[in-house]
């Protein structure tokens, strides 16, 4: 199985469908749906059935036996920078022969406890900084290029594009009464 042509085939189709049809290019993408199990320990629903579960380290009340969900989000970056470098190198015809991506970040706890700096300003809440780090090779191909291709993919990649473009973000809350769920 040629996996290299068959990503450029599936790209060059879904090009083709948008260059006739731009609407179609605007969906709605599938919702995650979060519950609380109780403690700090949450669990995230796909519609597919699938579920991951979350817990925070035990300085914050958590027990600590499951990643927290920052990890997941640096895990969700990290995944979605690494597909969408696959997706530009299949497009511009480079067959790599590695590629892993590690996105780290630092964060102020105190925003999250809702804590106020020294001045008395609102800490913020999420990271201060995300560091990705991309290890690529593809035999044969300048470094320079592997450069300007991840660069390309990290402009592309939907999770970097909503960390730098901030989207709006509404929010709907229903209140049901205690014991029903």
């Amino acid at each position: 199985m040629d996996t290299h042509h068959d990503i450029n085939a599936a790209l060059q189709r879904a090009v083709a469908v948008f260059t006739r049809r731009p609407d179609k290019g605007l969906h709605d993408d599938v919702s995650a749906r979060a519950c609380w199990k109780g403690g700090m320990r949450v669990t995230a629903t796909h519609a597919s059935g699938l579920q991951i579960g979350t817990d925070m380290p035990a300085e914050l009340g958590g027990g600590g036996e499951l990643p927290s969900p920052g990890w997941y989000f640096r895990a969700g970056i990290a995944a979605c920078a690494t597909t969408a470098i696959a997706m530009v190198a299949a497009e511009q015809g480079i067959v790599l022969d590695r590629l892993d991506v590690e996105v780290g970040s630092r964060t102020d706890t105190r925003g999250l406890l809702g804590m106020r700096d020294v001045e008395g300003g609102a800490v913020q809440a999420g990271p201060v900084s995300v560091r990705v780090e991309v290890n690529v090779a593809a035999a044969g191909v300048p470094p320079g290029r592997l450069h300007a291709l991840v660069e390309e993919a990290l402009r592309r990649s939907p999770m970097q594009g909503a960390i730098a473009g901030q989207p709006t973000m509404t929010v709907a809350v229903s209140v049901g009464e205690a014991g029903t769920t």
